[in-house]
């Protein structure tokens, strides 16, 4: 190409008139370079970052890329590691700063869940002299990390794999995370909102979400602001299964202000 370094793969002249060519269009591109922003394909294709959302949930649906809250990943360019990654590094930052808090909430003795997620691994990286501590997720990579603690007893959920999510769904996953108790779970999610409350990416990950809320004293949501105002496909819970929020400075303080006044602590961190 010269000395051209373009930031992304050429598209085609013209804007896309009918929904199918849009969509076809949006999957060509986000194959081609691994990974794309909602904003940045809504400039590409001169439609609103609202219409975005939607194809690219449908698109999601289908199986032809990996939805993040942020954009769409390419599932055929991505082994599940490397879809991870990529995910982790939107709002890195933000993230590790609620792992921390969320870490600091955690006491020795402490029988927790811990969702899957790219903020949870955050926190799961900063869980350290809790001993003796109980950790039960069904995050395969959660329980990877965590698995090196001194006396930290690791309990993994089985059942289906996820790609999205890279933890376990499904009956099985539902079953073993029913029949457990815990002081506090770590909850993650695709999407919040005040009206609808917490959302996913599917039914199987929304169904098992709910099962590990109905099985802790305390509900500890851990999002980072991007995730908010939005919603995905499958409803998880109201935002009142909630008792805390822990959350990056973006989140807006009025809104902090309304959630407390119904309860729900809002850390700002």
């Amino acid at each position: 190409m010269g000395g051209q370094n373009p930031v992304l793969s050429p598209v085609p002249t013209g804007r896309p008139h009918l929904v199918a060519d849009r969509r076809r269009m949006i999957s060509e591109l986000v194959a081609s370079r691994g990974s794309l922003r909602v904003s940045e394909l809504s400039d590409i294709l001169g439609v609103s970052e609202v219409t975005i959302r939607s194809d690219l949930e449908l698109l999601a649906h289908e199986g032809l890329l990996v939805r993040d809250h942020g954009g769409a990943i390419a599932r055929t360019h991505t082994s599940l590691s490397v879809a991870f990654d990529q995910r982790a590094r939107l709002m890195l930052e933000a993230k590790q700063r609620i792992g921390q808090e969320a870490a600091s909430l955690v006491q020795p003795g402490d029988t927790i869940m811990l969702d899957c997620g790219s903020t949870l691994m955050e926190m799961a990286k900063r869980l350290s002299n809790l001993a003796p501590l109980t950790i039960i997720t069904n995050g395969l990579n959660i329980a990877i990390q965590v698995g090196s603690l001194p006396d930290a007893h690791v309990v993994l959920a089985g059942g289906s794999l996820s790609p999205e999510t890279i933890g376990t769904v499904g009956p099985l996953a539902e079953r073993d995370l029913g029949d457990l108790l815990a002081d506090k779970f770590f909850l993650g999610t695709h999407a919040f909102e005040l009206e609808n409350g917490l959302s996913d990416v599917s039914i199987e990950v929304a169904r098992v979400k709910r099962t590990m809320i109905s099985a802790a004293k305390q509900v500890i949501l851990l999002a980072d602001s991007g995730k908010f105002p939005s919603r995905a496909m499958a409803r998880v819970a109201p935002l009142s299964a909630v008792h805390c929020i822990i959350t990056d400075t973006g989140f807006p303080e009025e809104i902090a202000q309304q959630l407390t006044a119904q309860n729900i602590e809002v850390r700002r961190v």
